[in-house]
């Protein structure tokens, strides 16, 4: 029998193998999924309308809470199994913080039924019922959820999808501060 005079590789080269990998997929990871959000990110309209009415007919001017603070807009729906765990984050950004939270239901169906689904949930956010989806066609929005972040009543940030706590907070600390 012929003996094998293939070097065996260490256990170290293969460790730093598998790490390239992942660095390397990581990388293109980051890469398509930025350029997917940035692609299905909202867009603010030439002329938006910042003075909206909550499903509880109290008036709200996104472009006056702005002026001060950077505001959250969320996009979201009753209907959208991604908001029912994003919303949960939303909430808790808008008992925590020292930031505006405004969020935007999207045909989720009368006030009285919106009323129901935020008191079930224990959600405490303030809300715009956006019956037929015409302020986010308006911000010609593709996807919930959807995020917007308003600062001197203009869009700083736009987002799409699961964000953590963490990286709502970063983002209006960072449209704060710049």
């Amino acid at each position: 029998m012929a003996a094998n005079n293939k070097p065996k590789k260490s256990l170290k080269h293969k460790g730093l193998s598998a790490l390239k990998s992942v660095l390397v997929y990581g990388f293109i990871f980051i890469i398509i999924y930025t350029t997917i959000n940035w692609w299905r990110q909202p867009v603010m309209p030439a002329n938006p309308q910042l003075q909206l009415i909550d499903y509880q007919d109290k008036s709200i001017n996104l472009g006056k809470i702005s002026q001060s603070k950077p505001t959250l807009i969320y996009f979201w729906g009753t209907w959208c199994p991604i908001c029912s765990i994003t919303s949960e984050a939303i909430n808790e950004l808008a008992k925590d913080t020292h930031y505006s939270i405004v969020t935007i239901a999207i045909k989720s169906g009368s006030d009285q039924d919106l009323h129901r689904y935020l008191i079930e949930n224990n959600y405490t956010f303030t809300t715009i019922n956006d019956r037929n989806g015409e302020i986010f066609a308006d911000w010609q929005g593709q996807v919930t959820p959807s995020y917007i972040i308003l600062k001197d009543s203009k869009m700083t940030q736009g987002l799409t999808g699961i964000q953590p706590l963490w990286s709502l907070k970063l983002r209006l600390w960072l449209s704060e501060a710049f």
